[in-house]
């Protein structure tokens, strides 16, 4: 299966939710591409479209090589690959000083993404949490585990496409996944888009505003 865009996948993903959520909800996108995919969704659902700050942390030396990811919020959550740890030596001052990079430029796009605007309630509704696909699912699990903490009645994961041994690893964090394709050829999540392109925060404010506003 392959996607046109981050925007068709987004309406086909709504499609797959309608009937799975119940009012009040929430569409929490992962930035910067998950956005485009969660902004169709709170139009079809007409939910509000808020997101969930989340950064990878790279190993040392391959910066592509997720070791962990880190959420903010008032304590920041923070999960790491042990396995990718062992393997690549990474010391704990490795680990704080890159948490607290990545950190720091969550605050900043978080300042220009939102400008000060007040976050979608999250507690007792449907939260659903949205990127424009899952490779090794560090992030999404930093996500899923941050909005857990903020107290929703349910958690809904929705992706467009997902390996299924990381979809695996993340199922007990969700209370549901829907995910409209699998591969066990996998490469990387632009495999499966025809345009690919990189979200600019620009692109990330026009979403925000357009989005469905809360009632």
């Amino acid at each position: 299966m392959r996607f046109r865009d981050r925007s068709e996948a987004g309406r086909l993903l709504a499609e797959a939710l309608k009937d799975r959520v119940e009012p009040p909800c929430v569409v929490l996108a992962l930035p910067r591409g998950g956005v485009p995919v969660g902004l169709e969704i709170a139009r079809a659902l007409g939910c509000p479209l808020d997101l969930v700050m989340v950064r990878k942390i790279g190993a040392p030396g391959q910066p592509e090589l997720a070791l962990g990811a880190v959420a903010n919020g008032e304590h920041p959550v923070l999960v790491v690959n042990e396995d990718v740890r062992r393997m690549t030596g990474a010391s704990d001052a490795y680990l704080q000083s890159r948490k607290e990079k990545e950190l720091a430029e969550i605050a900043r796009r978080k300042a220009r993404y939102l400008a000060g605007r007040a976050p979608a309630p999250v507690e007792g509704r449907t939260a659903i949490v949205v990127d424009d696909g899952i490779a090794t699912g560090a992030t999404m699990l930093a996500a899923l585990r941050a909005v857990r903490r903020k107290g929703p009645k349910k958690v809904i994961l929705a992706v467009p496409v997902a390996p299924p041994d990381s979809l695996a690893r993340l199922s007990g964090e969700a209370d549901e996944t829907v995910c409209l394709h699998t591969s066990e050829w996998f490469m990387a999540v632009g495999q499966f888009y025809d345009d690919f392109r990189q979200i600019d925060d620009e692109e990330v404010v026009a979403a925000l505003a357009e989005a469905a506003p809360e009632d």
